[in-house]
């Protein structure tokens, strides 16, 4: 069959369609498939197609279909007055759409339009939520870094011992929270006065100022040099202000430094502390963890624990140890030029080579009954350019595995520099506190800073210097928020807590898992090692080799030389044997 127009009117007077439009057939009376009854605005129409209905399974689907369409119940819900109101449904479902202005994306389509002023606040208001989100984050995740600080060790690793054996005859005097360190604040009467100074330091090479990753230097080793780590009670400076009751506390920068920023600490050190009348002695024990320099102490990752692994824990720390005195020398012009000051070094014996440093005697007044006298240290000298004289202190940064940091020091140094240092801020944070307070402890003008990477990832021994950058050690305490009147305070705390107590020998010790130190009180003889080797009888003592050897022993290894060679030759012959 063909196609059906339908009815088209016509229209005699013109063109266009009549001015009365005559009557479809289907309201007329002819028969059509679509009802059709009289309605006004304030009735409710019946349900047309139901789009929302979704089928109870796949093969309900055709049924479905069909149902869309289903007109069967169109007679109770057309009429003019229907009462049922819960027939009545609306075709769309959802929700009506919001205005676009409180949409996620009308600030991006609707900008343009807006005023400048409204434009203004939206970013002011995006601004401030944006400081208060990261202002969040960081709160979690410092909170999150403090968590897995104290708790990644676990009770089989070595992380969780403490740094000395606690024996069960010991008792527990005091145990003090680092939340309660955080709260001390305590300001020193006066300015340090300098009792004496020992020791001779060199210049600063002010070359090693332009120093950069593209001209690095090899760093150098300095084995003919003798560096001394030397606790109190062994320095015989200290001994002799004590006879003369120049204080009543004596101490040096190092232990001094590891108080102050007890609570940056994660990784467990311990103190001994002496109580001989009215004076109080703070030492170090022999071969102590606060002789060497720890290495990512306050990262979010562990380090391995196997001793074996060149970038374990303890590896690293012995690396950096050598890397920062190695450093220290290196940096000095050595053309013979020293500086003297009132005693020579007190440690070095006549003909022995000592390092560059000064050791500054300095007492400082705590109240009106204490005096504190500590053995402060200086590396180095520098000449303005005013020509005044600055004393330095030189300490270096090692870098071992860029993939461990995430940050490389050899792209990253010259052009993202404040970003190096904030990374070493967050995984070296108590060692960087700790060379502050040896610096403000000193008195030194200037801290210089030394970047040194290895040559190769795997290679622990090959070295080079990347830069060298200066601070003023009040300028850098500010920038890592080190408060000096909270680092006075928590020495004057211990100090009074120690004063309380009686005569006797005492360990201070940093719990290795939890933020908190616990005060012992130890035997006597605790930490003296009275163990003398004894010799092997002679017999079984082994002869050390000597140049003239008698002619029966040059037979003997003639005969053994001879007869390893044979039974080489014999070997080689069998293997000519066997290959045929």
């Amino acid at each position: 069959m063909g196609f059906d127009v339908g009815l088209v009117p016509y229209n005699p007077d013109g063109w266009g369609p009549p001015e009365v439009a005559a009557a479809p057939p289907s309201l007329g009376g002819g028969s059509s498939s679509v009802p059709f009854a009289p309605f006004s605005r304030s009735d409710k129409l019946g349900r047309i197609a139901d789009w929302t209905r979704n089928p109870p399974g796949p093969g309900a689907f055709a049924a479905a279909r069909d149902a869309v369409f289903d007109f069967a119940g169109l007679e109770d819900s057309i009429g003019l007055a229907s009462a049922d109101d819960s027939s009545f449904r609306l075709v769309d479902g959802k929700p009506p759409p919001r205005h676009p202005r409180f949409g996620p994306r009308w600030r991006f389509q609707q900008r343009p339009q807006l005023p400048q002023r409204r434009d203004e606040e939206v970013e002011a208001r995006r601004r401030e939520a944006e400081k208060e989100r990261a202002r969040r984050d960081r709160h979690w995740q410092q909170n999150r870094r403090t968590h897995h600080q104290f708790n990644r060790g676990g009770p089989s690793s070595s992380s969780a011992k403490p740094s000395v054996d606690i024996q069960p005859e010991w008792s527990v005097k005091e145990q003090i929270p680092f939340s309660s360190f955080s709260k001390l604040s305590f300001a020193v009467a006066d300015q340090p006065e300098d009792l004496l100074v020992c020791g001779a330091v060199e210049y600063y090479d002010r070359t090693y100022d332009r120093v950069t990753p593209r001209a690095e230097r090899r760093l150098e080793r300095f084995k003919s040099r003798n560096f001394f780590k030397v606790t109190t009670t062994d320095d015989p400076v200290i001994r002799r202000l004590a006879e003369n009751d120049t204080a009543t506390v004596f101490a040096n920068d190092t232990i001094l430094a590891a108080l102050m920023c007890a609570p940056r600490s994660v990784q467990s050190w311990d103190i001994v502390i002496q109580r001989v009348g009215n004076k109080l002695f703070f030492d170090k024990r022999d071969g102590s963890q606060l002789d060497l320099l720890t290495v990512n102490e306050t990262a979010q990752e562990a380090l391995p624990e196997a001793k074996e692994d060149i970038n374990s824990a303890h590896s690293l720390a012995v690396e950096a140890t050598y890397v920062n005195q190695n450093f220290s020398q290196q940096v000095l012009l050595r053309n013979g030029e020293k500086v003297t000051f009132d005693e020579p070094n007190p440690f070095a014996t006549e003909g022995e080579e000592a390092a560059s440093v000064a050791y500054r005697y300095r007492r400082w007044k705590l109240d009106e009954e204490t005096s504190l006298v500590a053995r402060c240290e200086v590396h180095a000298v520098s000449v303005d350019l005013r020509g005044e004289r600055q004393s330095l202190t030189l300490n270096a940064l090692n870098e071992f595995d860029p993939k461990v940091t995430g940050v490389d020091w050899r792209k990253k140094l010259e052009t993202q520099r404040g970003a190096v240092l904030a990374t070493e801020l967050k995984n070296n944070a108590n060692k960087l506190a700790r060379w502050t307070a040896q610096a403000l402890l000193a008195g030194a003008d200037m801290m210089k800073l030394g970047y040194v990477s290895r040559l190769h990832p795997r290679d622990q021994y090959n070295h080079s210097i990347l830069s060298v950058i200066g601070y003023k050690p009040r300028d850098f305490a500010a920038q890592i928020n080190l408060n000096t009147a909270n680092m006075w305070g928590i020495v004057k705390s211990i100090v009074d807590v120690c004063m309380k107590l009686g005569e006797g020998k005492y360990v201070l010790v940093k719990d290795p898992v939890k933020p908190q130190v616990r005060l012992y009180e130890v035997p006597n003889d605790a930490f003296e090692n009275d163990y003398v080797e004894e010799p092997l009888p002679e017999e079984e003592q082994v002869r050390p080799f000597s140049e003239d050897v008698d002619a029966s022993a040059k037979e003997m290894d003639a005969a053994a030389e001879a007869e390893a060679t044979g039974t080489t030759a014999g070997a080689e012959k069998s293997g000519d044997v066997a290959a045929v």
